[in-house]
C-alpha cells in the first residue's frame, strides 16, 4: 500500500530542534556614584588649583577665568564641587578626580599634584585685644592666618616671607581695631569681606605670573578697619 501524499510530506519535514535552554541574564551591579558628597580637604583643593595653574600657563584659561575658578576651588566644600572645575581640561579628563586617600592607598596618576593632607593645614593666629600683634620678616606663611583685633592693632607683613603654599587665606576681623596687611607686588591679592560702620579696603591685584601665590583676605571690619595692599619694590 502506497502512502498518501499527506503522510509523505509529514515524514519528509525535518523535526524541529529542541529548544535550547536560555541562560538567565544576571543583573549588572550598579555603578557606585562619584564621591560627590565627600568633604574636600586642603590637599584636594591644592591639587585642583595646580591643574588650573598649569592650564593658565599653557594658555587654556585666561587670567579672569583662572581667578574665578580658583575662588570656586577654595570655597568648595565637597569633591563634587571640585570636579567640574577641571572637567574641560586635559589633566582633569585624563584622571577623573577623586578625593585624596590615606598614604597607605595606591598612588594614582594625580599623585604628582598631591601635598601632605594635614586636615585643615597649618595655620597661625594673631590676636590683639587692647594691644598689638606683629608678624613680619623672614617666615613661612601657613595656609591660613586668623587675625583678630579688638581695641588693638594687627600687622601682617608678607613681603619677605616664604610661600610654601599656592593659596593663602587671611581671616581678618577688626572690632574697634585695625588690621594692616602688606604683600609683595607680584602676588595675586583678592578680597571677600565687608565693612560694618568701618572700612574693609583691599587693593585687589591679579598677578601675570602663573606661579605666583594667591592671598585671599576675607572677614569684616566692625567700627574698625582692615587694609591690604602690595608694597612697591617688594617682589617674590
Amino acid at each position: 500500500m502506497t502512502d498518501s501524499p499527506l503522510e509523505n510530506s509529514l515524514e519528509k519535514k525535518p523535526a524541529r530542534p529542541a529548544a535550547e535552554a536560555v541562560e538567565p541574564v544576571r543583573p549588572v551591579a550598579p555603578v557606585e556614584p562619584a564621591e560627590v558628597s565627600v568633604r574636600a580637604s586642603d590637599a584636594d583643593r591644592d591639587r585642583v588649583a595646580d591643574i588650573l595653574r598649569e592650564a593658565l600657563a599653557e594658555g587654556r584659561l585666561d587670567a579672569e577665568e583662572h581667578g574665578e575658578r580658583i575662588d570656586a576651588v577654595y570655597s568648595a566644600k565637597t569633591v563634587g564641587e571640585l570636579e567640574p572645575l577641571v572637567r574641560d581640561l586635559p589633566a582633569g579628563r585624563a584622571e577623573p578626580y577623586r578625593a585624596a586617600r590615606p598614604s597607605s592607598a595606591p598612588a594614582s596618576a594625580s599623585a604628582a599634584f598631591s601635598v601632605p593632607d594635614d586636615g585643615l593645614g597649618p595655620k597661625e593666629n594673631l590676636v590683639a585685644i587692647f594691644s598689638g600683634a606683629v608678624r613680619k620678616g623672614r617666615w613661612r606663611v601657613p595656609r591660613k592666618i586668623n587675625a583678630f583685633a579688638c581695641f588693638g592693632g594687627v600687622e601682617i607683613d608678607l613681603t619677605e616671607a616664604d610661600f610654601p603654599y599656592p593659596y593663602v587665606v587671611i581671616n581678618a576681623t577688626a572690632v574697634f581695631g585695625g588690621i594692616e596687611i602688606r604683600v609683595p607686588e607680584n602676588v595675586t591679592l583678592r578680597q571677600k569681606g565687608a565693612g560694618v560702620f568701618g572700612g574693609f579696603d583691599v587693593r585687589t591685584f591679579e598677578s601675570e605670573e602663573p606661579d605666583a601665590p594667591t592671598v585671599l583676605v576675607q572677614g569684616a571690619a566692625v567700627f574698625g578697619g582692615v587694609e591690604a595692599k602690595p608694597r612697591r619694590g617688594k617682589r617674590l
